[in-house]
């Protein structure tokens, strides 16, 4: 029951909209989900592999939200809304990670063994964020909304684009606000746009002035 109620108390303070216990209870598949792979994780651990995938399975067919009975969860981790969201057999998260829905800790496809990523500890994971590979992503870490980040990240920093690109370090108590993180390829571009109008500015210059000569008569 402790385990119960701390996930209960962990949907309270992520998110507003949860009104009762009986609403998160009857209403949250991220709750369901995260309740569902303690038990197919334990499982798993005791070497029931297949009853521990029918759970796995059980779970992703109620929820939407596949989640590996052999990955490592650390406690509070919230899913919000969840749909879509596939967490890879050798994941390893930490405590009190925020996910958003269709996230994915993947594999690149190639690897054996350790070939998921490593979340640490306070990370939040924006809705469509891609993280792959045997990477760490370390704690405090903010991944915007459709990310692809193949490359471990330092600790409080935060990681936009495709692929992920550490745009700055944040402070881990502020939420994520996807409406005001960096664009690196927005200024990138933004930059060259410029740079194009000085160019432009200095050839129209140099026209002019070529002009200017070819009017003056020249002297004998």
């Amino acid at each position: 029951m402790g385990v119960i109620r701390e996930q209960i108390d962990t949907v309270f303070r992520r998110d507003p909209a949860a009104r009762s216990v009986l609403e998160i209870i009857l209403c949250y598949p991220g709750f369901h989900a995260i309740l569902l792979h303690r038990v197919a994780h334990r499982l798993y651990k005791k070497g029931w592999f297949t009853l521990a995938r029918v759970i796995s399975q059980i779970s992703r067919a109620a929820t939407g939200i596949e989640i590996h009975p052999g990955a490592t969860i650390g406690r509070r981790c919230f899913i919000d809304h969840g749909m879509g969201v596939v967490i890879g057999e050798t994941s390893e998260i930490g405590d009190d990670v925020l996910m958003y829905q269709s996230v994915t800790l993947g594999g690149t496809g190639k690897d054996t063994g350790k070939r998921h990523p490593t979340i640490g500890n306070g990370v939040v994971i924006g809705t469509g964020a891609k993280i792959l590979g045997n990477i760490r992503v370390g704690d405090y870490v903010k991944v915007g909304a459709g990310s692809v980040v193949v490359h471990s990240v330092p600790d409080h920093s935060t990681v936009v684009g495709v692929p992920g690109r550490v745009v700055g370090e944040e402070d881990a108590t502020e939420p994520l606000e996807h409406g005001k993180l960096p664009d690196p390829e927005g200024q990138a571009i933004s930059e060259l746009a410029n740079r194009v109008a000085q160019l432009e500015s200095m050839v129209r210059a140099l026209l002019a002035e070529k002009m200017t000569d070819e009017k003056i008569p020249s002297k004998r």
